[in-house]
């Protein structure tokens, strides 16, 4: 397979491209500079937020940033495009298809991924938006698999989480995290995706019940295996 370079929208948060190339360098078997994946990281922390877009019906100004993101990383050689944005692959459906390179799934592959695990009821830790538009439910839906949202109660908790502490710098409440976890288990899940990137940073900075599966670390992998790179312990 022709080698090919990782184009990569992020800024959404700026912690969380960040951490995506970090996992990128980590996941790819490379001994020397060479060996290891060029990726053009676009760190657009002028896109408007994707959750209150959605929750509002004024979708045009994301979809048109993501977009003209995507564009450029094609303009400078991208053959696969990356969103370190679980809640903007609700506006991927308008405009990949007026792209020339593949843009690599987050969801779709998260949920692959789990139905390889052998998941049967999945909870989602996530944006209101995510959960809203139910970007997780539907793709799981298609590999057999059961999602489940956190209560009204524990989803204010993921939500302070998210936009009250992380997207702050601050690295999160332990507490909150583990109660939505707790609560996710409690409801008979077998696993838990943390399909917010900045939940990814928050996995950085704190452990996590091995029932916790990290859509970005999904991402990281399936990006290096799109360009024609090694993985690290495939």
């Amino acid at each position: 397979m022709e080698k090919g370079k990782l184009g990569v929208i992020g800024g959404m948060g700026p912690q969380a491209g960040l951490l995506f190339y970090q996992r990128v360098v980590d996941c790819t078997a490379a001994h020397s500079d060479q060996e290891h994946l060029p990726t053009l990281l676009l760190s657009d922390t002028e896109m408007p937020d994707r959750t209150a877009a959605l929750l509002s019906g004024q979708v045009g100004p994301v979809r048109a940033k993501l977009l003209e993101d995507a564009r450029r990383l094609e303009d400078w050689g991208a053959t696969a495009i990356a969103i370190t944005c679980n809640t903007a692959h609700a506006f991927l459906p308008f405009f990949e298809k007026e792209l020339k390179v593949p843009a690599v799934n987050m969801i779709a592959e998260t949920a692959e991924a789990l139905k390889a695990m052998g998941a049967r009821r999945v909870g989602i830790m996530a944006t209101d938006g995510t959960i809203k538009m139910g970007l997780y439910h539907a793709a799981l839906a298609q590999q057999g698999i059961e999602a489940v949202s956190p209560s009204p109660q524990a989803q204010k908790l993921v939500m302070g989480l998210i936009y009250d502490e992380i997207k702050r710098g601050l690295p999160g409440s332990e507490e909150s995290f583990n109660a939505v976890t707790a609560e996710l288990k409690a409801a008979g899940c077998d696993h838990v995706v943390l399909a917010c990137t900045e939940l990814s940073a928050y996995k950085d900075w704190h452990p996590v019940d091995e029932m916790c599966v990290d859509a970005m670390d999904v991402l990281a992998r399936r990006c290096v295996e799109a360009c024609g790179y090694p993985l690290k312990n495939p």
